[in-house]
């Protein structure tokens, strides 16, 4: 039981328990969601040799993660969209970013009201 004097310090220690439960549930939803759009885009990736899709990592910056291509990043949007050849003509894109982006947005949305409802 609690006194009328005691409620807000109460209610106070309770939303910071909550908001801490909160925090390091979105950062393992984070963490989540990004190693399994890598795992995604290093088996569903061009692979001409097979060094364009080794490459996808993923980078910590600030209080967010980053997808990215760590070793062939330059190619990222000529795969992605096409580009223009040598002597003219153009090579068609490979639309391989775009579908792992749009899941793991949704994936994340799922994680973030999963977690937001313990």
């Amino acid at each position: 039981m609690v006194k009328i004097s005691q409620l807000s310090s109460e209610i106070s220690k309770v939303l910071k328990e909550y908001t801490s439960d909160v925090e390091e549930g979105l950062e393992k939803a984070k963490k989540k969601v990004t190693d399994d759009g890598v795992k995604t885009l290093k088996s569903s990736g061009p692979s001409k040799t097979g060094a364009y899709r080794k490459g996808w990592r993923v980078k910590r910056e600030r209080k967010g993660l980053i997808v990215h291509n760590a070793t062939h990043g330059s190619l990222t949007h000529l795969l992605e969209n096409g580009h223009a050849k040598r002597n003219g003509g153009r090579v068609a894109g490979i639309p391989h970013i775009a579908p792992v982006e749009q899941k793991m947005i949704d994936d994340f949305e799922k994680e973030v009201e999963r977690v937001i409802k313990k």
